[in-house]
């Protein structure tokens, strides 16, 4: 077994004492059974951008804040400085989620930090301590999956109480121990309120849990929870406690077209108007300028006229 560099560099520092076995390799990271003192845990070794394959990292990026205005600079202009900066962004992104919904009461591995680009945490195991499978190698009844499905759903609402939805929501970043489902994968996890694709983001985490739990309980594929979550946090009803129905009544009233089109004619009238005023005011203190200047020049001639 080849141990990463930075498993090494943490052993080297007392961080973890040994590597037990690697677990599996995915598209962003290679995942390792280690021993931290008495306890065994899962480390996340992430893997070097140029040789990750996940896609359409810009859109999970969004509304991810720099305090610092040198590094948000550095990164807007892609130097290699921008990208480091990126890439340690990326790498405690995960670790800042499961330390924040960990707090909320979301069934997310414990986290004990991210160290050089190695994520530590709670390694999740079944009723017989082994390594707690993904549900895509689970089979369920169809009582256990309408059970576990409200589970999920019921995560759902509290990660986004939390302000985090997890974007990449499936049977196969959700493992299943001996009381039900928890949920992995979270270095993509979306702000819900500073990311303009969070809805539809949701929307498919809700979709692809809903498929999954319908394989074995057909009925689920029936309901409605996303646009049910949706509607509760837009009207800032939406608790980690809410009742959900799976049940969402589509409103029937017409959109008001003519409406918006006359507000939108409106708003743009009034910002040409704004600016043929900024123009006009710009003119007259121009001219005005002229006029000084002007004057002042004809008052100098003037004086030396009068000296001669």
């Amino acid at each position: 077994m080849k141990i990463p560099k930075q498993l090494n560099e943490l052993m080297k520092d007392g961080v973890v004492d040994d590597v037990v076995q690697q677990l599996m390799s995915g598209k962003e990271a290679t995942i390792f059974i280690v021993r931290c003192g008495s306890e065994i845990r899962c480390a996340k070794v992430y893997k070097d951008a140029s040789k990750r394959s996940f896609k359409k990292a810009v859109q999970y990026r969004e509304g991810r804040h720099v305090r610092n205005s040198r590094r948000g600079r550095a990164m807007a202009k892609g130097s290699k400085f921008g990208k480091q900066e990126q890439e340690e962004i990326w790498q405690h992104a995960e670790a800042d989620a499961l330390f924040l919904l960990d707090q909320a009461g979301v069934r997310v591995p414990k986290p004990y930090g991210c160290f050089d680009g190695v994520l530590l945490m709670e390694l999740i195991t079944d009723a017989g301590h082994g390594v707690a499978p993904r549900l895509n190698d689970v089979t369920l009844t169809p009582e256990q999956a309408r059970k576990d499905h409200a589970t999920v759903m019921t995560q759902i609402v509290k990660m986004l109480c939390a302000g985090i939805v997890h974007g990449d929501l499936s049977e196969f970043n959700v493992l299943q121990d001996e009381v039900g489902p928890v949920i992995i994968d979270l270095p993509q996890a979306v702000n819900a309120a500073g990311n303009n694709n969070a809805r539809a983001m949701l929307a498919r985490d809700v979709k692809n849990m809903t498929n999954y739990y319908g394989r074995f309980a057909p009925e689920l594929l029936k309901s409605k929870h996303a646009k049910e979550i949706w509607a509760h946090y837009e009207a800032g009803t939406l608790a980690p406690d809410t009742k959900l129905t799976g049940r969402f009544k589509e409103s029937k009233k017409k959109a008001d077209v003519k409406g918006v089109l006359n507000e939108v004619e409106f708003a743009a009238k009034e910002n040409q108007e704004r600016l043929r005023r900024i123009r006009e005011r710009e003119l007259l203190e121009k001219e005005e300028h002229h006029d000084h200047r002007r004057k002042k020049r004809n008052g100098k001639s003037h004086r030396r006229r009068n000296r001669r």
